[in-house]
């Protein structure tokens, strides 16, 4: 441990209930032993219940629900609906649970998702009046067939839009488009509801939430609730003795010191949550602690319960911390993981059990992150930095959700940015949460959302001002491509297919990719299109549930990846080449007689090429194998850097590797972007390049992974001095001698990290940093 920040516990301040509440509500919140709202919970509803708009940004398990729920059962009393809205399907049939649970005389509530059974959607349209349902279904199945929904459009008064935060990048750009079509709608509909957001706690809150809805919107950002005592750690996995490449020391995986302190945790009873940055992470996480507690539970060192499920001697029994042992056996059997991909069923039953206390530990990627109701968790591990402090404290506001004290681990994974917050806590502590990065101007977002919007009402001039100043200029780009015709009442979609299917709101690149188990037949799960050539190509080996599968093709044109259970031994790690060209310069500015830094349009072409086989134990690579698979092409936006002719030469003559130099500083500055911008290293790439054929100059480019950029690149240039200087802190001070993957390897690396010169990033660094290094 590096480091242990103590949280102290906080006290709630309350309130009177409005008196607007109605009596059912409030007599079935009495039944449930709330007698009285937090403070924030009653300002926010005033706000709301008096026709303004409101975000409400408060800390996990704040009782936002409970804000908006009581405008909404106002209004769906007075025979209006609500429209609800949440990034993921679980939060969805939570929050419709909890409803369920209250049992509100006339509130009708019901779920609308791609889960719901075709037979029970028309009964959802014409009966509910308080819909619980996700972008992507009011993106493809409400607003194309908004006729269908006319009544209940007609008495729409509140829109909720849950976990706010989580809707920035191009997801968020598309979400903001998806609102203004909705509001678009409603007006022809004569309605003119009422926006409510809840996030988690985020900087510039009104302005994130202004940019989602188009709307001008008040904030809450006071958060009166209880708070309860958190230990917070910071881990750095040890060094082992191995050396990986370029002779560097390697460094114990965070994945499997999560599964180690997972395992430890489990074995003395204590209900655990690991987030993990992976599928294959979680997977292998959850793995790796049920063998271990298989050995413990053979091993029978324990006392056991009446039910013969075990725990550790002095720690009490599962069943007296709020979980149930009921049917369960070893410990091995209450760890599983659980990740997006898998199926409706498996998923919901996975989030009973975790409820019920019949799971105690659960490997997790953030898609149980969001406010899913899972009581009586006591620790909560997060392994890898989540890409924003927003996403870190959201993790690990999951513990302690039943008022006891709670215990939160930041397991650091080998790459610059974590290692450079495990001995930088301040960088983690001592600031505030970012604000929300998103660009609803993005015309590659724009333009398919103002076709869909033709398809659903005819567009007229009266319509561009609601969907921004570039509207009109897309517009006519849409016109050229035969999208959209244009004649005296306005824009019309030309088409027959579905105007909605243009628009891939949740950035995958296409189609999911079915991924089928060969010899059964069974369907194992979904890939998106995109990360299907890295993670599902043919010969790779894929982890679901704990076990291993290899790929035995992928068919990209039936969008199927064929595989059988193996256990081969070894692990795949695809590689790729990238090139990039610059297309446009929007802004730049001189540091240094040396030195510039721009910001613009640039085109980028990746290809998997091959994926490396590594031995699952040593990590050694057994071989590599070449792939023939499409390039893709993705228009974006970046923020490079250039250093002048003549610079680059002193550095040459001083023997630094200027490729290397470049490399080594393009995988560090990409590390440390995510604490400058609400972005993650996954979701941003880059190139670098001692002579770049449009600059004419030795080049390092940092790009948005995204089409049309995603306003990643555009925070970085805004911040990029910072940004370098922290970058060569972590370079500097790490404490390998030629580099390794704390400071300048990186796990994506299509090129096997091959050239790095961790000297020559320094010297570079510093002549963009317009430095002298003895100084420095």
């Amino acid at each position: 441990m590096t480091h242990v920040e103590r949280l102290v516990r906080g006290h709630g301040v309350t309130e009177d209930w409005p008196t607007w509440t109605p009596s059912p509500v409030l007599d079935r919140l009495t039944e449930l032993g709330i007698t009285a709202p937090w403070s924030h919970q009653v300002a926010a509803a005033d706000v709301a219940r008096s026709g303004n708009n409101v975000i409400i940004a408060t800390g996990t398990a704040s009782g936002k629900s409970l804000a908006f729920l009581l405008p909404c059962a106002e209004a769906v009393a007075a025979g209006g609906t609500v429209l609800y809205l949440s990034p993921a399907k679980a939060l969805a049939a939570d929050q419709r649970r909890s409803l369920d649970d209250l049992g509100i005389p006339g509130l009708r509530a019901a779920t609308y998702d791609g889960d719901t059974p075709a037979q029970e959607r028309a009964w959802v349209r014409a009966n509910a009046n308080y819909v619980l349902t996700n972008p992507d279904m009011l993106h493809h199945a409400v607003l194309p067939r908004h006729a269908s929904w006319a009544g209940f459009l007609r008495r729409l008064r509140y829109v909720v839009i849950d976990e706010a935060h989580r809707y920035r990048g191009v997801f968020g750009s598309h979400v903001a488009q998806i609102v203004r079509r909705l509001r678009r709608v409603c007006a022809r509909y004569r309605s003119a509801p009422v926006f409510v957001l809840a996030s988690a706690t985020t900087g510039t809150p009104e302005e994130s939430a202004a940019k989602l809805t188009g709307l001008e919107v008040r904030a809450i950002t006071e958060d009166t609730s209880p708070r309860p005592a958190l230990s917070f750690a910071l881990v750095e996995p040890e060094l082992t003795d191995q050396v990986g490449e370029n002779g560097a020391p390697v460094r114990r995986t965070a994945t499997a010191e999560a599964a180690d302190i997972l395992t430890d945790l489990v074995s003395a009873g204590v209900r655990t949550l690991a987030f993990v940055r992976s599928r294959q992470g979680a997977e292998s996480v959850a793995m790796s602690a049920r063998r271990a507690l298989g050995e413990v539970s053979a091993g029978d060192p324990w006392s056991r319960g009446p039910s013969g499920a075990a725990w550790s001697p002095g720690v009490a029994p599962p069943d007296e911390r709020g979980g149930s042992d009921t049917g369960v056996g070893g410990l091995a059997e209450r760890v599983a993981a659980y990740r997006s991909g898998y199926l409706a069923d498996e998923r919901r039953e996975l989030e009973a059990a975790l409820r019920s206390g019949d799971l105690l530990g659960l490997a997790t990627t953030n898609a149980l992150e969001l406010g899913v109701d899972i009581t009586g968790l006591d620790a909560v591990l997060i392994t890898g930095w989540p890409g924003t402090r927003a996403s870190l404290w959201q993790q690990a506001g999951r513990a302690g959700r039943r008022g006891d004290d709670a215990v939160a681990v930041f397991i650091a994974r080998d790459d610059p940015l974590d290692t450079y917050l495990v001995h930088n806590p301040d960088a983690i502590f001592g600031r505030p949460v970012e604000a929300t990065v998103l660009d609803p101007d993005n015309p590659y977002v724009l333009g398919p959302h103002l076709c869909a919007a033709a398809s659903e009402v005819p567009l007229t001039g009266e319509d561009l001002a609601l969907f921004g100043s570039e509207a009109e200029e897309v517009l006519a780009g849409m016109v050229e491509r035969g999208l959209l015709r244009r004649r005296p009442r306005g824009w019309f979609w030309t088409r027959r297919d579905r105007a909605s299917d243009l628009a891939d709101i949740r950035g995958g690149g296409g189609l999911p990719v079915q991924i089928v188990d060969s010899e059964s037949g069974q369907l194992l799960g979904t890939v998106d299109e995109a990360a299907a050539h890295g993670t599902v190509h043919t010969g790779a080996v894929y982890l679901h549930q704990g076990t291993t599968y290899l790929v035995d093709e992928l068919d990209l044109d039936e969008g199927v990846a064929l595989v059988h259970a193996s256990e081969p031994g070894y692990g795949t790690w695809a590689r790729d080449t990238t090139e990039i060209e610059v297309r446009g310069v929007e802004r730049e500015r001189e540091w240094a007689p040396s030195a510039t830094v721009h910001f613009g349009e640039v085109e980028v072409t990746r290809q998997v090429v091959g994926y490396l086989k590594r031995d699952v134990r040593t990590g050694a690579v057994l071989g590599e194998q070449p792939l023939d698979l499409p390039a893709r092409t993705l228009n974006s936006r970046a923020v490079w850097w250039t250093i002048s002719a003549d610079a680059a030469e002193r550095l040459r003559k001083e023997d630094v590797d200027l490729p290397g130099a470049a490399h080594a500083a393009e995988h560090a500055a990409i590390g440390l972007l995510p604490l400058f911008a609400t972005c993650d290293r996954w979701d941003i790439g880059g190139v670098s390049t001692a002579l770049h054929a449009d600059t004419g100059r030795l080049t390092i480019f940092v790009y948005d992974g995204h089409e049309g950029g995603a306003g990643f690149a555009e925070r970085g240039y805004a911040a990029a001095r910072d940004w370098l200087v922290a970058t060569r802190e972590a370079v500097a001070t790490c404490e390998c001698g030629q580099g390794c993957p704390s400071c300048i390897q990186s796990p994506k690396c299509g090129n096997g990290n091959d050239p790095l010169s961790k000297p020559g990033a320094l010297r570079l660094l510093d002549t963009l940093l317009d430095r002298n290094l003895d100084r420095n």
